[in-house]
């Protein structure tokens, strides 16, 4: 499959700027993705505080590779890009303390676990070369703002 580049993946996932943290797309079919990023190294990274990255900022890579899996199934014929809300997280495991210090691009990789019409399970691992940086899995609700206003209002 076509692989995409950062121009692409800027122009499908709701993040603009330098808050677009992936740089490629190295793989994907219907269940996973595999993206690329150097933006941990970048010293206008906007999740930096105090002149470094903490690990935990790496879920965020994470779910920006889970949005853009997203995209990449909506670009099917007869698909459609539905917004999806990160809801939750369970198991995950940090493995290091910080992430601007990595010499090596990080890998951000999410596979779809389980799903329905409203919700989907991801797995999720962020890497640098060999190294498992991060493992967990995500629940993502999709089109949040279209339900109902009684189950939305508290998270707006």
């Amino acid at each position: 499959m076509l692989l995409k580049d950062r121009a692409w993946i800027a122009s499908h996932v709701p993040h603009a700027g330098t808050m677009c943290l992936l740089d490629e797309v190295l793989f994907w079919n219907a269940d996973r993705v595999r993206c690329a990023s150097r933006a941990h190294r970048a010293s206008d990274n906007p999740l930096r505080a105090h002149g470094r990255l903490g690990a935990a900022c790496g879920i965020e890579f994470a779910a920006q590779a889970m949005a853009v899996h997203a995209a990449l199934l909506a670009s099917a014929p007869q698909a459609s890009a539905r917004a999806g809300y990160l809801a939750g997280l369970r198991g995950v495991s940090i493995n290091v303390t910080r992430l601007d210090d990595l010499a090596e691009d990080l890998v951000a990789t999410a596979e779809r676990l389980s799903g329905n019409e409203s919700t989907v399970l991801y797995g999720f691992t962020l890497s640098a070369g060999s190294r498992t940086l991060i493992r967990g899995r995500a629940i993502v609700i999709l089109d949040a703002l279209t339900m109902s206003p009684s189950l939305t209002a508290d998270c707006r």
